[in-house]
């Protein structure tokens, strides 16, 4: 089942985004494990069309946030304002009642309305007034940032950067399909033409799937080993927490079921490593994306068998 849809999903969305099939399967894999995520990229790379052709796909609602300075927390979530003909207040809901939310440019944004989106994000819900109300099911998010800009920008705190279930760049395409977009082949707007192929009710039913895939002890006992490991590294001040570690584990679960099996193993562990683990570490004066050290520290850490 979960094979079967994420082909579909995958199929579907690449007769928009062109030539990136194992970003599009990695992001359909993130929402399967119920978390959301992060596309760290500079404009023009499709982020928004990836996002509008998901929602397209799953038959959702889809809803755009613009983050800037002004951006307000009413903005995302929204306010009861009094309206004078029914002499009440009256609930305008924000953005975040929606399947697929797009927050793009996430970090142009204050701490203050990027806060609003942690509730969001981890209780599916969101307190207006006082009062908590439940957001729609599926909610996913996918939020973007821009790494070539610091100017005007506000850093996500680590609280908010692990929320985010991963983190992935979807790069230029090559020559090939780049010379398709340039020439009209992959026109602007492509993301209308797509018709859903499946129900937000089906991606509930396979998340709930996700939930029951099988991690044996070996497994779990690799991945406490691969957190471990990134707390005693030399260039890392503050390692992979509980809750990350928690959080590879359900991403290694989604990529065993989008290949057709019903639990985990050590090389699923490997695959979703690169993009889990990074943006959940501190480092000790790294400038880079941490991707060197993830590999030193999947290369430290002994691999389980069969027989282990």
């Amino acid at each position: 089942m979960i094979k079967e849809l994420t082909e579909k999903l995958t199929a579907n969305i690449s007769r928009a985004v062109r030539g990136k099939d194992e970003q599009i399967r990695l992001v359909c894999a993130a929402m399967l494990a119920g978390g959301h995520v992060l596309l760290e990229d500079v404009p023009g790379t499709g982020k928004t069309l990836l996002a509008r052709s998901l929602a397209k796909s799953v038959d959702g609602d889809f809803r755009r946030i613009q983050f800037t300075p002004d951006l307000l927390p009413s903005d995302i979530t929204g306010i009861n304002f009094y309206n004078t003909k029914e002499q009440e207040f009256v609930l305008r809901r924000g953005p975040v009642f929606t399947n697929v939310l797009l927050a793009d440019e996430i970090n142009r944004a204050t701490p203050r309305t990027q806060s609003a989106l942690l509730e969001c994000m981890e209780e599916r819900q969101t307190t207006i007034d006082g009062e908590t109300m439940k957001l729609e099911t599926p909610f996913f998010v996918i939020a973007t940032q821009n790494p070539a800009e610091i100017q005007g920008t506000y850093p996500l705190p680590e609280a908010q950067l692990d929320r985010f279930m991963i983190r992935l760049a979807l790069g230029y395409p090559d020559r090939d399909e780049e010379i398709k977009v340039i020439g009209g082949a992959a026109s602007f707007g492509a993301e209308e033409q797509l018709t859903a192929v499946c129900t937000g009710a089906d991606i509930v039913a396979a998340q709930n799937t996700v939930n029951a895939c099988r991690a044996g002890e070996a497994v779990c006992g690799y991945i406490a080993d691969i957190a471990s490991a990134t707390r005693r590294h030399a260039g890392v001040k503050l390692g992979l927490s509980t809750r990350g570690a928690a959080a590879l584990k359900r991403m290694s679960c989604a990529i065993a079921m989008t290949e057709g099996r019903d639990y985990a193993m050590p090389q699923d562990v490997q695959k979703a490593a690169p993009y889990v683990i990074p943006h959940r570490l501190i480092y000790k004066g790294y400038s880079s994306d941490g991707s060197d050290i993830i590999k030193q520290v999947l290369e430290s850490v002994p691999v389980p068998t069969e027989n282990s």
